[in-house]
C-alpha cells in the first residue's frame, strides 16, 4: 500500500481558506504545516483570555512598548496559550517544544487549575507559578510582574457574581 503523503499548509493558504467569507471562520491553527480546526473554547477560557488582554494592555500601554513592525515576529519575547479541557494535551506536548525553542519564555496558563506553567528553553519541565512571578523583559523595559491568584480572582469574578 502506499504511503499517505501529508499535505503541509502554509499560512497564506490557511487565510485564503476564510477569504472569501470571513464570517465563516473555524478556529483554524496551523502547527508545523497540519492545519488543524480547533472546537470553540469555553467560558473560563474565554475569561482568561479576556484577563490577560486587560493585565498585559495596563503593563504595554503606559510607554507604548508595542512594535508596529507586522508580520513576522522575528523575536518573540514571549508567548501564552490559554489551554482548555480539550487543548490542554496538543498545547503542551505539541506545540510547547516549538515555542519553547524560539522564544524567550512561553506561558501555559490552565484556567481549570488556576496556574502559569512557565517555560524556557532548555527545561524539561515547567516552572509552575502559583504565587506572583515576574517576566523581565530585555533592555531597560520594566518588568512585567503577574499575581496569580488575584489574575484568576478576575477570570472568576463573574462566577461568583
Amino acid at each position: 500500500m502506499p504511503a499517505l503523503e501529508v499535505r503541509r499548509w502554509t499560512a497564506a493558504e490557511v487565510r485564503q481558506l476564510t477569504a472569501d467569507n470571513p464570517l465563516l471562520t473555524p478556529r483554524y491553527e496551523l502547527v508545523h504545516g497540519e492545519l488543524l480546526v480547533t472546537p470553540s473554547p469555553g467560558a473560563p477560557h474565554q475569561r482568561a483570555v479576556a484577563a490577560l488582554y486587560r493585565w498585559l494592555s495596563a503593563y504595554l500601554m503606559p510607554s507604548k512598548r508595542l512594535r508596529h513592525d507586522g508580520f513576522p515576529v522575528y523575536e518573540l519575547l514571549l508567548a501564552i496559550e490559554v489551554v482548555s479541557p480539550s487543548s490542554g494535551r496538543h498545547d503542551r506536548v505539541r506545540k510547547r517544544p516549538k515555542y519553547q525553542a524560539h522564544t524567550q519564555e512561553y506561558w501555559i496558563v490552565d484556567p481549570d487549575a488556576r496556574l502559569f506553567e512557565r517555560w524556557r528553553p532548555g527545561d524539561d519541565r515547567p516552572e509552575i507559578c502559583i504565587g506572583a512571578f515576574t517576566w523581565h523583559a530585555p533592555d531597560d523595559v520594566p518588568a512585567f510582574t503577574l499575581d496569580v491568584e488575584q489574575f484568576f480572582a478576575d477570570v472568576f469574578r463573574a462566577e461568583m457574581a
